[in-house]
């Protein structure tokens, strides 16, 4: 028993398990804030966001975008895809066990509810660039690290998307100023898009 509870008193100084409990901590408490907004509070704060996007250079001349489906009151980014339709083409990610596929949007009638019960296009693999990648996430901060659901999967995906701008996207209460807990393999955001300002 004297030994189980050195082992236990040990892994708690490692740098990485100490990362993990701040992160989950962090998370639930902005997840459950974010849980109570409204519609109206989640249409209103998501159209500040977009209206931000449209002033960045590098948004306007984005030709593929990719966008993400909302869950539990995200940012919702859809307007996009009816604002610029035929303008720009629209990609969302596939959720498989390790990694993430990236595909078409070819309108609402192509989407199937995936892995995750998340709306996911029902089109061929994507194999072209990408010019811009708009990532949720729970919590973000000044210096534009990113707290995701936790699974990995965008830290994955985006340490490949070499070429890509990556841009987060957040309602105010999900950017904190202090540094947040991120690890050696959390990929920073290029910029960070709140209703009220970018950063980065």
């Amino acid at each position: 028993m004297l030994f189980q509870a050195q082992i236990h008193d040990l892994k708690a100084f490692l740098p990485w398990v100490r990362i993990r409990e701040e992160k989950k901590a962090l998370r639930a408490v902005i997840e459950q804030r974010r849980r109570i907004m409204t519609p109206e509070e989640v249409a209103t704060e998501s159209g500040h966001i977009i209206a931000q996007l449209e002033r960045m250079s590098v948004f306007r001349d984005a030709k593929t975008v990719l966008l993400y489906y909302p869950i539990h009151n995200e940012v919702d980014l859809r307007p996009l895809l009816t604002k610029y339709e035929g303008q720009k083409t629209f990609l969302f990610p596939v959720t498989h066990r390790h990694s993430l596929e990236i595909r078409p949007y070819d309108g609402e009638d192509m989407m199937r509810k995936g892995r995750y019960g998340v709306p996911e296009p029902q089109t061929p693999t994507w194999r072209g660039s990408i010019d811009v990648i708009l990532v949720p996430g729970v919590v973000f901060d000044q210096h534009c690290h990113r707290i995701g659901r936790g699974g990995g999967y965008y830290d994955r995906f985006l340490r490949k998307q070499l070429s890509a701008k990556k841009i987060g996207v957040c309602y105010s209460f999900q950017l904190k100023k202090h540094a947040i807990p991120h690890g050696l393999f959390d990929h920073k955001m290029d910029r960070v898009v709140t209703p009220q300002q970018t950063i980065g």
